[in-house]
């Protein structure tokens, strides 16, 4: 009975989208997209949801989330500002906030530096004009990798995927990119490792990245290798994700992620993890989509999760804006282990499923939400 109301809340949203919309009627008032001085571009947003977990964990944490994983109970996910400047030929990027992304990210963080907790990206860019195009950060900045992106109201779901979640989130160090003729973008990075400020070995983590656009499909690879075990340089992890977004028109899009991974230990076989994942965006109206996702994920050795599974999910999202600035979203999702993993009920017994409902609320100061491509980075 209680997911059958999830649905029928879903099915009743889709009702009230198919209202028509007069083509004369007035756009809401907008917010300005960015506050500038001189050079300086102000931008933020607040991101709150409360996710409604029906196993009840005694631990009121949901599994297998990135960041919307407290559990029944209002939660601020973000509450971020940001400043920066277009290099020209110096320029810089700083987001600073709080909520639980933040605490994603620090927790992790193998050192755990205190002082970088409420930083989101924070790095300085080169971009001389007789570089033709050239640009290099240095400083910590958001992965490359994956399809989703660390703002919800740039994602089409409000929950990440098991792809995003067990993906790189953040990298230190420095990375460049070179457009290479009219349709490709490449890059290339040396990094501390993965979702780490101060290293926990002596070894550097390197990355490359490629990006094509050709109108209606665009294709982003992107490779990090390099050790990743606390104290050693022996053993490397191996990552390489892979995106194709497909836009036939300006009410559909869609996406296919894949990962996959290898970690090698000093002293113990190695352990392999790969997924994949595929979403949707229909535009029902004016101000109202949905978008349905997909995604299986293989955790074979247990490097993710201590001890081998296997996991499918499915999503699907109601989004309803009044604006770009104001955006509502109401998801259903559902996730299935192969093992027993999910906790469940006060006596916290190992269920094989977990089911949720998540409502989200942002206010953006800087909607670029019709712009997001997937596999841009998070």
């Amino acid at each position: 009975m209680r997911y059958s109301s999830a649905f029928t809340l879903l099915v009743s949203l889709c009702a009230l989208a198919q209202t028509p919309v007069p083509e004369t009627a007035p756009a809401p008032a907008q917010l300005p997209d960015t506050f500038s001085f001189k050079r300086l571009q102000f931008s933020g947003y607040v991101d709150s949801f409360y996710d409604l977990n029906y196993n009840h964990p005694p631990s009121r944490l949901s599994q297998l989330q990135a960041f919307n994983f407290t559990a029944n109970k209002w939660s601020l996910a973000s509450a971020t500002a940001s400043i920066s400047t277009a290099p020209a030929p110096v320029g810089f990027r700083v987001d600073v906030g709080m909520g639980r992304v933040y605490d994603a990210f620090w927790l992790s963080e193998t050192s755990h530096d205190g002082w970088t907790r409420h930083l989101l990206n924070a790095y300085v860019s080169v971009k001389p004009a007789s570089w033709k195009g050239v640009q290099l950060d240095f400083g910590k900045f958001v992965t490359s990798a994956g399809a989703e992106l660390t703002e919800s109201h740039l994602n089409w779901n409000y929950s990440r995927s098991l792809l995003f979640a067990f993906g790189p989130y953040y990298h230190t160090g420095l990375r460049a990119t070179v457009p290479v003729g009219e349709r490709w973008t490449v890059g290339g990075a040396v990094v501390t490792g993965w979702n780490t400020v101060r290293d926990n070995n002596t070894g550097k983590t390197v990355g490359f990245t490629s990006t094509g656009n050709f109108g209606k499909i665009s294709i982003s690879n992107t490779y990090y290798a390099g050790p990743e075990n606390t104290g050693v340089n022996r053993g490397w992890r191996n990552f390489y994700d892979s995106v194709v977004a497909v836009n036939p028109s300006t009410r559909v899009s869609a996406y296919f992620n894949f990962d996959i991974g290898n970690n090698r230990f000093p002293a113990a076989p190695s352990s392999t993890f790969w997924g994949t994942a595929g979403a949707a965006r229909i535009r029902l109206s004016r101000n109202f989509a949905l978008a349905p996702r997909l995604e299986y994920y293989s955790d074979r050795d247990g490097f993710w999760t201590g001890s081998p599974n296997a996991f499918r999910e499915f999503t699907l999202t109601a989004e309803s804006k009044l604006n770009d600035n104001l955006i509502s979203r109401i998801e259903f999702r559902k996730d299935w282990s192969r093992e027993p993993f999910f906790t469940r009920g006060p006596s916290a017994w190992m269920a094989n499923h977990q089911t949720m409902l998540v409502a989200g609320v942002m206010i953006v100061l800087n909607p670029r939400l019709l712009d997001f491509t997937p596999g841009s980075g998070k």
